[in-house]
């Protein structure tokens, strides 16, 4: 058995950051920019108004009050989206609303709150405003938003590596890009082994299961930003399963599940050694110990011959979901080109006593609570491997190491948070 680290440092020392791709940007949520961003306009690219009132000169508003109104001639009006041919001159205003650009002679915004226009319309009778009165004395550039107070024309905005986000992609848009250049979304090809195995929708013969493996391990995909491509299941056999994962060789990585351990029927550690080569297999941590990791002959889109690495992951749903985010999910990080692969870790007082009978690093699911600054963590119950349920309930995974031979209720252990929620933040 190797440990954890020597485990990752292998299969990522084998996955390689994928080629770069032009993307519409709304598709592009949690990939990485290939590119700087450059933009080639002012945002917003004139002034305007960042409140709906009257656009005028300061110099009309001085000695302004409740008691003492401005009182300035109206002009025109101008909404979001227009320009007004009108030049403020003194005594006039331009009637504004929010986003409308401000009118030639204008130096500032007074809002509709600090005018008298409410009462004007109630004796208007739904005529136009022809007159306003200023209720306050203003200076100059009150609720006037810059050009190019956002975004600069000629400026970089965003660098390449950056991971996009919501703001980003709104950042985008507002430059007026359509496309972007990132890092590919890895496809990771799917496949589930063993006899014991039916899809699911089908009816459910005695002595089978349904292959959850297969929809747990294609979501984790999704939910990372890579693509996955479900090859379905492969019998206990090294002929199905060969002929299975060359369905698979044009994936960027090939996901099995179950084959891995010791069994008569565990077949996947074979087929590496004759269709590729063995990196490691077994790691010193718990569940997940039968992990194997290698790399299979394939070619790539255009033909090219090129090894795919393969991740063989247990056969157990905990197992396999634990493996996943411990290894699989750095190499899905890695191959979109982004530099942070770990989950966020705090430190939480443990509500549970967590027993390390043989040596290797556990990883207990537990559910983390916030009280008075502090974490503390509770296991989710039973620890079996074969407890998908366990993961449901979980929103992190608690830390044994090795060398530690029991975690005790009220010692302080390490959990990689799986998820955050408003309870735990």
């Amino acid at each position: 058995m190797i440990s954890v680290e020597e485990a990752l440092e292998k299969l990522l020392s084998n996955v390689d950051v994928l080629a770069k791709k032009e993307v519409a940007v709304l598709d592009t949520l949690g990939q990485v920019l290939a590119e700087d961003i450059y933009s080639e306009i002012d945002v917003p690219p004139l002034d305007n108004s960042a409140m709906d009132g009257y656009a005028v000169q300061s110099s009309d508003t001085r000695g302004a009050g409740s008691h003492s109104p401005r009182l300035l001639r109206v002009i025109d009006t101008v909404a979001a989206g227009s320009i007004s041919e009108s030049e403020v001159t003194a005594g006039t205003a331009v009637r504004i609303m929010t986003g409308a650009p401000v009118p030639k002679g204008a130096d500032t915004v007074v809002r509709f709150e600090d005018t008298d226009e409410v009462n004007r319309r109630e004796i208007s009778g739904g005529q136009p405003i022809t007159e306003i009165g200023i209720l306050c004395e203003v200076g100059a550039g009150l609720n006037i938003r810059r050009a190019g107070e956002d975004i600069g024309r000629g400026t970089r905005i965003l660098a390449e590596g950056t991971v996009i986000r919501p703001a980003e992609v709104g950042v985008l848009a507002s430059l007026g890009r359509s496309q972007v250049t990132v890092i590919s979304r890895p496809v990771v090809a799917i496949l589930s082994t063993g006899d014991e195995l039916v899809e699911v929708g089908q009816p459910l013969p005695a002595g089978k299961i349904y292959n959850s493996n297969s929809y747990s391990v294609a979501a984790l995909v999704r939910r990372y930003g890579g693509v996955p491509n479900m090859l379905g299941i492969a019998l206990d056999s090294e002929d199905s399963l060969v002929a299975a994962l060359r369905r698979g060789l044009d994936a960027d990585m090939l996901i099995t599940s179950g084959g891995v351990s010791v069994g008569d029927y565990d077949v996947v550690k074979d087929v590496l050694a004759k269709e590729g080569e063995i990196g490691f297999w077994t790691v010193r941590m718990k569940p997940g110990k039968p992990i194997a990791f290698g790399t299979i002959r394939g070619s790539d889109r255009q033909g090219t011959p090129r090894r795919i690495p393969h991740l063989g992951l247990p056969g157990n749903p905990v197992s396999s979901m634990v493996t996943f985010e411990v290894f699989a999910r750095p190499a899905i990080f890695k191959m979109m080109g982004r530099n942070a692969w770990t989950k966020p870790t705090v430190e939480a007082v443990l509500e549970d006593r967590i027993v390390n009978t043989d040596g290797r690093r556990i990883f207990t699911r537990a559910v983390v609570e916030k009280r008075e600054g502090r974490y503390f963590a509770r296991l989710t119950g039973p620890q079996g491997s074969g407890i998908l349920t366990s993961m449901s309930q979980a929103d992190g995974l608690a830390i044994v190491p090795e060398d530690r031979v029991e975690a005790k209720p009220g010692d302080t252990v390490r959990v990689m948070m799986l998820d955050w929620n408003e309870e735990v933040i």
